[in-house]
């Protein structure tokens, strides 16, 4: 798709400024350390996952949405072999799209090999728009290869994909601010889409509250398949954030790149 790239990266741009300074004018909570010490780590872990997923295009140059093109000129994939309303074809895409991150999350937090790669996300002792990019470089790498092959078993048009993909990011970078949202507004918002105050359950150090909230975009799944709490049980200024036994270490760039690695 032309341009797809350039259309991704101004929206991911955008999304972040917009909610980088959402947040900074609206805190929820008071952070445990300052924007300098943490966000270089997470950024520069951005900017690697980013150069992975380049590297990746080099051997298998058909990412996700290379994917729905070559699945749509061979007429592989589900909704490739029907002929069905546009509309009607990107909202299944999307709400299967959405329903397979949400599976992957909480596979990552079961399997302990996953859980490892995974757990660098959590290691941030605070929630802002920056955790929404600090995932391994082998996570993002292992997560593109899951979302290639359901784009070949699904057969989304392209356009489908992009949108998916900006509202995945859109949505992450929202629902891991560290914004004040009025009570209301939050509770008719997570009818549909994860929250801030939502999310930020999920990375409770408490097991039964992280293990919990794994939606990133639409909230749906977890009220389905009885994953959804509410409201962390120390409420959101009492809560930790983050894993058990971490201090400090997370905001280094290399300790959390090393981290999946470690005995702990």
């Amino acid at each position: 798709m032309e341009h797809e790239i350039l259309i991704r990266l101004a929206a991911f741009l955008g999304l972040f400024a917009l909610f980088a300074a959402a947040e900074a004018w609206a805190p929820r909570r008071a952070r445990s350390l300052p924007r300098r010490r943490r966000w270089p780590a997470n950024l520069s872990i951005s900017i690697l996952n980013t150069l992975t997923l380049r590297a990746l295009a080099v051997g298998l140059p058909l990412l996700a949405i290379g994917a729905a093109v070559d699945a749509a000129e061979h007429g592989w994939g589900l909704l490739n072999a029907v002929r069905w309303p546009g509309w009607l074809e990107g909202l299944l895409a999307v709400l299967v799209l959405d329903f397979a991150i949400w599976l992957q999350h909480l596979i990552t937090h079961k399997v302990p090999l996953l859980w490892r790669l995974h757990r660098v996300h959590h290691a941030d002792r605070d929630m802002d728009v920056t955790t929404a990019v600090r995932f391994h470089p082998v996570e993002i790498a292992l997560s593109m290869l899951l979302k290639i092959g359901l784009v070949y078993l699904l057969g989304p048009s392209a356009l489908a994909v992009v949108l998916f993909e900006i509202l995945l990011n859109g949505t992450a970078l929202f629902n891991h601010a560290n914004l004040a949202l009025p009570r209301r507004a939050d509770a008719l918002l997570r009818l549909l889409l994860v929250t801030p105050d939502m999310h930020r359950v999920h990375h409770s150090i408490r097991r039964s509250e992280h293990d919990s909230n794994y939606g990133f975009a639409l909230s749906v799944w977890d009220r389905i398949f009885g994953t959804y709490t509410a409201q962390p049980g120390q409420g959101h200024d009492g809560m930790t954030v983050g894993l058990q036994w971490q201090d400090g270490r997370p905001a280094r760039l290399g300790w959390s790149l090393m981290l999946p690695f470690r005995r702990r």
